[in-house]
This record gives structure tokens, C-alpha cells and sequence, in this order.
């Protein structure tokens, strides 16, 4: 019976969420973001988001992530649906499960870039010492070895970026959800921080879920899918 259950659980996709719904009520008015989305998402597998903006992408990606909760619908990660799950319990398996990327790098000013990748790692009370070995591991992935002991106000936009893709990949998750991840950089930084996400993302089989506005960028994702008046459908 356990081998069954633990055979389903391999071919099962990494994510499945059915027919989330999600309303904002704005001046008396109910505005709806999303209506009825279902997607899936398989381990390993890059998905780019685009739509315009407003379109409702941003929420999205907080429902997947847990940080926000939909009005109606499911989303189940191995099977399990995160719904049913405490505050805590959501925290716990964010934390070891998920990661994120946002348009802002969000490292802490005071810690030195090395510090800011291990700090997913130390949160979860992994010894200093093999925190920070993973986090320098993370780093020299995104070719930022040298600027380890720098502190974000000492690195350029594009490294403090890559710096922020480096803490996604430290605590090894299924899953990166990244809301325009380089919404703020030119197009030369920008190439550099998709490429590297993508390519280690498929490197370490982790499942990618990407946000963009640049067409051009998203095209590389394995599939793409339009948000559009609320509605998910294939690119």
C-alpha cells in the first residue's frame, strides 16, 4: 500500500491548484483578479506568466505561494492542499518547500551577501557553519564568489538580483515562484539574472514559475501561460 501511495506521489505533478477565485472589493465595488484558474506545474518545469499589468499575476503567485488566501478554489503541492494547513504549519512548509524571487532584491542591508543567502538556512536552525557553506555554494552558482562579504549597498543592482536568485536556490526547494525578477534592471543585467535562474533551476530539477512582462525572456520558459481579464489560458 506505501509503495502505491509513494509511486502516485512521484508521478503526480510538483503543483495543482483548481479553480481559484480571488475578489477585491475597491470604492463598493467587487473587482474580481482571478476567475476560476487551474493550472499544473511538473518538478523541474519552468512556466513563465505573462499578461498585462494589473492583470491579477502578482496574486497569483501569492495564492501559490501561501501568503495570501483565495475566496474559493484549492491548491495542493504532492497532493497535499495547503489550505487545510495552521499558520504555522504554512510557515514551516513554506520555508522548506518554497522559495521567491521578487522584483525588489529584499536582502537585508546589515548582513553581507553570504549572510543574506544563508538566512533561509539559519531560520531553519541549520548549523552556522554548513549555512554558510551552502550559501557560498549558491553564490559562486551566480558567479558572485568575490562579492561574498560585500553588503548590498556595495553591489550593483544586477548582483544584488543575482544575489536574491542565490538565497532562493540555498535552501534546495521543489519550487520558485519569482515576480518580476528583473523588472528593475536594463536589458544586459536582465539577461544575465533570467539566465541564471533558468539554467539552475533546470541544474537542480527545481520547479520554476516566473512572472514577466519581456516576451522575449519568457519565450525560453518550457511553457508559457496568459493571465488575462482574470482568466489562465495557454500561450
Amino acid at each position: 500500500m506505501s509503495n502505491n501511495s509513494s509511486n502516485s506521489t512521484a508521478t503526480a505533478p510538483l503543483l495543482t491548484c483548481n479553480n481559484l477565485s480571488k475578489a477585491f472589493e475597491s470604492g463598493g465595488n467587487k473587482q474580481i483578479v482571478l476567475d476560476h484558474v487551474s493550472c499544473t506545474v511538473e518538478r523541474g518545469e519552468v512556466v513563465a506568466i505573462v499578461g498585462s499589468s494589473g492583470s491579477g499575476k502578482t496574486t497569483l503567485l501569492h495564492l501559490l505561494g501561501g501568503l495570501d488566501s483565495a475566496d474559493s478554489g484549492s491548491i495542493c503541492y504532492h497532493g497535499e492542499d495547503i489550505n487545510t494547513l495552521s499558520d504555522g504549519a504554512l510557515t514551516r512548509w513554506r520555508n522548506r518547500h518554497l522559495a521567491f524571487v521578487f522584483q525588489f532584491h529584499l536582502l537585508l542591508p546589515e548582513f553581507s551577501a553570504l549572510e543574506n543567502v544563508a538566512m533561509p538556512l539559519l531560520l531553519r536552525r541549520l548549523p552556522r557553519k554548513q549555512a554558510l557553506a551552502q550559501a557560498a555554494e549558491c553564490l559562486a552558482a551566480v558567479n558572485l564568489s568575490q562579492h561574498q562579504h560585500k553588503t548590498p549597498e556595495k553591489l550593483s543592482g544586477g548582483e544584488r538580483q543575482r544575489a536574491a536568485v542565490a538565497r532562493a536556490l540555498a535552501g534546495q526547494p521543489a519550487f520558485i515562484l519569482a515576480d518580476e525578477p528583473t523588472g528593475n534592471l536594463d536589458r544586459k543585467n536582465a539577461d544575465a539574472v533570467f539566465n541564471t535562474l533558468f539554467q539552475q533551476c533546470r541544474a537542480r530539477k527545481m520547479a520554476l514559475m516566473v512572472v514577466s512582462h519581456d516576451e522575449r525572456l519568457a519565450e525560453q520558459a518550457d511553457r508559457r501561460l496568459m493571465l488575462q481579464d482574470g482568466v489562465l489560458t495557454s500561450v
